[in-house]
């Protein structure tokens, strides 16, 4: 076991992902049409119960095509958590907005409502709910917010497919919302992501923006290029490989409820946990724990490196980014978290016995150094 490599993330592939691959390649529909593209997007929204479903490119281009879709643009402040990847952060200011830094609560690792709700200005826009880690935020909270101050809400699911609150998935919440498919995702296209929402307009919006501005219900005249568009199509490909993963989902999402679980059992209090909100379940995109301090963090993750364990840590805050470090606010539970936070291997293909070989490193770690 100490030799063999164990990664923080790797996609399961099966032989209906490649079967559907040679399909392309035999049939020639290898770029942006092609029935898997409309059979993944049909599939995706009957799954979950959204309404309308369109791919794209990838989870960014999702959340820029969202942004646009609610008229987004320079002069709007954008809510945002202070934790997230920072292609989240990234979009609002692509449509010239301004990304307004919210820090996260110490339990959950999500925005608090309290600490949203101060930061609402005449000026504010929109919210963007950022399901870390595949952990849902309280819907209740997002809809008080919602109807008081008649705010847009977009939800970035990156890491949530599947998770729920209320007995909900997450993405019917949002005006808009969207999804990665990115290879270490719950599901993967390789490259891909979803843009889901209730509203048959915006959806016509955003199947016209990523497709250069084509308006599509004209067929008489194809290339009726009639608004400022981009090209953030989903290949064939890449389609046929989703539709594969979305029909084993369920066993990706139990299977990382086991793997959380066994972590949970293995580390026992030596660690802190992300903690769900009420009425919420996640999925546990990655497990990721907290330890002491920042040097038990540095140390532990060089020592899990010796035994060939991949651990990172958790995503850098927001206001530490030289592009986004103008607040001059402490963000004190951000940089707590991120200083303590260590992202541990969660793949769905994760056997028992490797999860108790990290299991005893860490705790060997914690307990003698």
């Amino acid at each position: 076991m100490k030799n063999k490599f164990i990664p923080l993330y790797k996609p399961s592939i099966s032989k209906q992902e490649i079967r559907n691959v040679k399909t392309c390649l035999k049939d020639g529909w290898i770029s942006s049409k092609g029935k898997f593209v409309s059979s993944f997007e049909k599939k995706f929204k009957n799954k979950f119960g959204y309404n309308y479903s369109t791919v794209t490119t990838n989870g960014t281009t999702a959340l820029h095509l969202a942004l646009l879709s609610l008229d987004i643009k320079q002069g709007d402040e954008v809510i945002v958590p202070n934790i997230t990847f920072v292609a989240t952060v990234n979009a609002i200011s692509y449509v010239r907005a301004k990304p307004i830094l919210v820090d996260i609560n110490k339990k959950s690792w999500l925005m608090d409502i309290n600490e949203i709700e101060k930061k609402i200005t005449k000026k504010t826009k929109a919210i963007i709910l950022v399901h870390l880690y595949g952990f849902p935020y309280f819907e209740k909270d997002i809809l008080y917010l919602k109807k008081k101050y008649r705010l847009k809400i977009i939800e970035d699911c990156a890491e949530a497919i599947g998770s729920k609150y209320n007995n909900k998935f997450v993405g019917t919440l949002g005006d808009v919302s969207t999804f990665s498919f990115y290879g270490n995702k719950t599901i993967s296209t390789g490259e891909g992501g979803m843009v889901v929402t209730k509203n048959k307009k915006i959806y016509e919006t955003i199947v016209s923006l990523k497709s250069q501005g084509l308006n599509m219900n004209k067929i008489d005249n194809f290339y009726n290029h009639e608004i400022l568009g981009y090209n953030y199509r989903m290949t064939n490909i890449c389609a046929s490989i989703g539709l594969a993963q979305l029909n084993k989902i369920d066993f990706f999402i139990n299977q990382k409820n086991i793997i959380f679980k066994l972590y949970k059992k293995f580390l026992g209090r030596k660690v802190t946990f992300q903690e769900e909100n009420k009425n919420t379940k996640s999925t546990y995109w990655l497990v990721t724990i907290l330890v002491k301090n920042k040097l038990t963090r540095i140390n532990l993750q060089r020592y899990l490196k010796k035994y060939n364990i991949e651990t990172r840590p958790i995503f850098t805050p927001m206001n530490k980014l030289k592009m986004y470090e103008g607040s001059k606010k402490k963000f004190t539970n951000s940089l707590d978290i991120y200083n303590k936070g260590i992202s541990l291997p969660s793949y769905p293909g994760l056997k028992r016995k490797e999860i108790e070989f990290i299991c005893g490193k860490i705790n060997n770690y914690l307990e003698n150094f």
